[in-house]
C-alpha cells in the first residue's frame, strides 16, 4: 500500500496546475494506511468519546473495524449515519448553535476525505482566507489587517446569515466537479451532505448546509467561500485606481508647506549675513511652519482618482477596508449582497453587515479595529521628523470582552451603592472548592493566559492586567473559602518573595506553581510562514497509536493477537488505579491502551 503522505503530497503538487482535474481519487479509500493516519489525527479529540446515533465512540478501534469500512466502500453499500443533533450556547446570546455529532466510523471516513480535499484545494486558496486552514489562525488574519488596511477610510463588516446551515448542496457539488472527475467520491460527499440528523429520536433531512461538527464541514466551507474570495479580489482589481505617486496633496497641507518652503528659501540666501539672534529667530519661524504642516493630512481623503480596497476573511466573517467615499463602500456592500444571493444562494445579514468610518471601531474576531488619526511625530532612522502613527491600524481589547469573561467564570459580582454607582466585588468560585490546590491555581493561570494569548496583539493588551487582578483576588477567596479562613492568612501562608506559590508533589519531588506574573505587554506577531503543502503528523513513529494498533501485541496481557482493539478514556485523572488496566494506563501516562479482544471485553464488564 502506498504511503498516504506521499499520495497527499503528490495531489498537492498536481493541484498547482489549476486546469488539472483529478481522477480515481475514490480508490485511496481502499488503502488502510489512510485510516491509520486519519485515526492518528482525530483520536485525541475529546468529542470522539461522545457517541453518535449508533452508540459507538472511537473506543474499540481495530483493524477489523477499518477493514469492514473499506469493504462497504468497495461495494458502495456504505451509508453515513444521521448525526446526533445537540445544541451549544452562543457567547453573549440566549440563542443556541446546532451541533452535529457523527458516528465514530463516519468521523474516520470524513477525515480521510478531508485530507484528500485539503491536499487538492489548500495550495490554491487565497492569502486573504484564514479560517480552518493549516498554519493560519485569528492572529494571522489580524496581522493581515494590520499590514494591508493602513489608511482605510471606511470599514465594511461582513456577516453571512446562518452561513454553515445555508450552503446550497448543488453549488458545492458543482464547485467540486470543476477539479474532481471522480463520481464515486462526489457520490460519497453527497451522502455526507444528505445524511440528515436525529433530534429527540426524530429523523430530519438536511436540504442545505454542512453540519457543524462534521469532519468535512470546514474544508467544504472554504471551497464554497473561495468563490466569494475570488469575486471580491476580481472586484478589487476593477475598483483600485491611481497610484501613490500621483495622489492629490491636500490643500491645507500644500498651503502650510508653501509657507515653510518660502521661509526656508528666504533665509537661506542671507543666512551668512545674519547675526546669531536673527538665526535663532529664523530657525524658530521655520520650525513653526514645519509643525504647522504636520497638523494637516498630506493626502486628500476625497481624491476620486485614487481608490483602494482590501479584504480579509475568517470562516464566514469578513471585513473590507476602503479608501474612497461612503458611496463607494455602499456600492461594494450592495454588489457583494447581489453575488451572495444570486451565485452562492446565501443571505447577507443586513443587521450585522455595517459600514463604519475608520475613526470609529469595527468589530472583527473579537477585536475592536480602528485607523489612527494621531498627529504624533517621531524621528525615523534617517532623523526625519514624521507622523509615524497616522493611518496605522490599531487593535483594541473591547471592554465587555474581559468583563464578560469574569462574569462567565463567576469571579465577580456587581452591587450598587446609594448613589446608583456600580461596585465590582470579587467572589470565590464554589465549583473549584473541592479541587486540589494545584488544580485551582492552574485553572486560574490557564484562564488568564488564554485571554492574554488571544488579545496579546492589541494596542491596549495591558488591560488584561485588570482582568488578572480580579481573578487573583477571586482565587484568594476560593482558597480562603476552601480552608474556612481569611484571605489575608491565605496570602501570608503561600506568598514567597512577593509571589503567590502553591507547592505540589511530583515523582521528582516537591515543586512550586506560581500565580501568573509575566506581565501583559503587547506582542506583535511576526506572522506564520505558510507552507504550500499541508503538514501531517507522523503516524508511523515507534510509539504512535497507529503503530501500536498494527503491532498486534496486547499491552495488558502481553499476548500476540490478530484482533487488537484500542481502549480510550476521556481523562487520566479520572482513573483511580483499582483495576489492572487502569494501573497500566496510569503508568504509561496514556489515555489509550492497545488490548486484545478478551482484555477489551474484561475492561467493559
Amino acid at each position: 500500500m502506498r504511503n498516504p503522505i506521499d499520495v497527499l503530497r503528490n495531489l498537492s503538487e498536481k493541484s498547482q496546475d489549476k486546469s488539472y482535474r483529478f481522477q480515481r481519487l475514490y480508490r485511496n479509500l481502499y488503502n488502510p494506511e489512510f485510516y491509520y493516519l486519519a485515526y492518528s489525527n482525530i483520536y485525541t479529540s475529546q468529542g470522539n468519546m461522545t457517541a453518535g446515533t449508533d452508540g459507538q465512540t472511537i473506543d474499540g478501534m481495530s483493524t477489523e473495524r477499518i477493514e469492514k469500512i473499506i469493504s462497504m466502500l468497495k461495494d458502495h453499500s456504505y451509508q453515513p449515519k444521521p448525526a446526533r443533533r445537540a445544541y451549544i450556547e452562543k457567547k453573549n446570546s440566549t440563542k443556541k448553535r446546532p451541533l452535529g455529532i457523527p458516528s465514530a466510523n463516519d468521523k474516520l471516513v470524513q477525515e480521510v476525505v478531508r485530507m484528500i480535499l485539503e491536499s487538492i484545494y489548500e495550495p490554491n486558496f487565497y492569502e486573504c482566507s484564514h479560517g480552518f486552514r493549516p498554519n493560519r489562525s485569528c492572529h494571522t488574519a489580524l496581522k493581515h489587517i494590520d499590514i494591508n488596511f493602513k489608511g482605510a477610510v471606511w470599514f465594511i463588516e461582513g456577516d453571512i446569515k446562518a452561513c454553515f446551515d445555508s450552503f446550497d448542496h448543488h453549488v458545492i457539488i458543482n464547485q467540486l466537479r470543476k477539479r474532481i472527475d471522480d463520481e464515486y467520491l462526489i457520490a460519497l460527499i453527497w451522502k455526507f451532505l444528505k445524511a440528515g440528523y436525529m433530534e429527540q429520536w426524530q429523523y430530519n433531512n438536511t436540504y442545505s448546509g454542512t453540519p457543524q461538527g462534521s469532519g468535512v464541514s470546514p474544508i467544504l466551507a472554504n471551497i464554497y467561500l473561495d468563490m466569494l474570495d475570488e469575486f471580491i479580489l476580481d472586484y478589487k482589481k476593477q475598483f483600485d485606481i491611481g497610484d501613490n505617486k500621483h495622489r492629490k496633496c491636500s490643500a491645507e497641507y500644500a498651503s502650510a508647506k508653501y509657507k515653510h518652503d518660502k521661509a526656508k528659501e528666504k533665509y537661506s540666501s542671507i543666512w551668512n549675513q545674519m547675526s546669531d539672534d536673527e538665526k535663532l529667530t529664523a530657525s524658530k519661524e521655520i520650525k513653526q511652519y514645519k509643525l504647522e504642516t504636520l497638523k494637516y493630512p498630506y493626502l486628500t481623503q476625497c481624491d476620486t482618482n485614487y481608490k483602494r480596497m482590501q479584504y480579509c476573511r475568517y470562516c464566514d466573517d469578513f471585513i473590507i477596508g476602503v479608501i474612497g467615499s461612503k458611496k463607494d463602500a455602499e456600492k461594494i456592500k450592495a454588489d457583494i449582497k447581489t453575488f451572495l444571493d444570486e451565485r452562492l444562494k446565501l443571505e447577507m445579514s443586513l443587521e450585522k453587515t455595517k459600514i463604519t468610518h475608520t475613526s470609529k471601531f469595527a468589530r472583527f474576531l473579537g477585536y475592536d479595529i480602528t485607523i489612527s488619526r494621531s498627529n504624533s511625530t517621531k524621528r525615523n532612522k534617517q532623523g526625519v521628523l514624521k507622523r509615524e502613527f497616522k493611518g496605522r491600524v490599531n487593535l483594541y481589547v473591547p471592554h465587555e470582552k474581559w468583563v464578560n469573561k469574569l462574569k462567565e467564570y463567576g469571579a465577580i459580582k456587581f452591587k450598587k451603592d446609594k448613589d446608583g454607582k456600580e461596585i465590582w466585588k470579587t467572589i470565590h468560585r464554589g465549583k473549584l472548592i473541592n479541587h486540589r490546590d494545584i488544580e485551582i491555581i492552574s485553572k486560574y493561570n490557564s484562564e488568564i493566559r488564554g485571554l492574554y494569548n488571544y488579545y496579546c496583539m492589541a494596542n491596549n493588551a495591558s488591560v488584561i492586567g485588570k482582568f488578572a487582578y480580579f481573578m487573583e483576588y477571586s482565587m484568594y477567596k476560593t482558597y480562603a473559602n476552601k480552608y474556612r479562613t481569611t484571605m489575608t492568612k491565605i496570602i501570608t501562608k503561600y506568598e514567597r518573595d512577593k509571589k503567590f506559590v502553591i507547592p505540589y508533589e511530583t515523582k521528582a519531588g516537591m515543586k512550586l506553581c506560581e500565580f501568573y506574573n509575566k506581565g501583559f505587554k503587547r506582542i506583535k506577531k511576526a506572522g506564520l510562514d505558510i507552507d504550500t503543502l499541508p503538514s501531517y503528523i507522523r503516524y508511523d513513529r515507534p510509539n504512535s497509536i497507529a503503530t501500536r494498533l498494527k503491532r498486534g501485541v496486547c499491552e495488558l496481557c502481553g499476548q500476540k493477537s490478530d484482533s487488537i482493539r484500542m481502549h480510550h478514556v476521556r481523562k487520566l485523572k479520572d482513573l483511580k488505579g483499582c483495576p489492572e488496566w487502569e494501573q497500566v494506563m496510569i503508568k504509561m501516562r496514556r489515555k489509550s491502551l492497545a488490548v486484545c479482544k478478551n482484555c477489551h471485553e474484561i475492561i467493559h464488564e
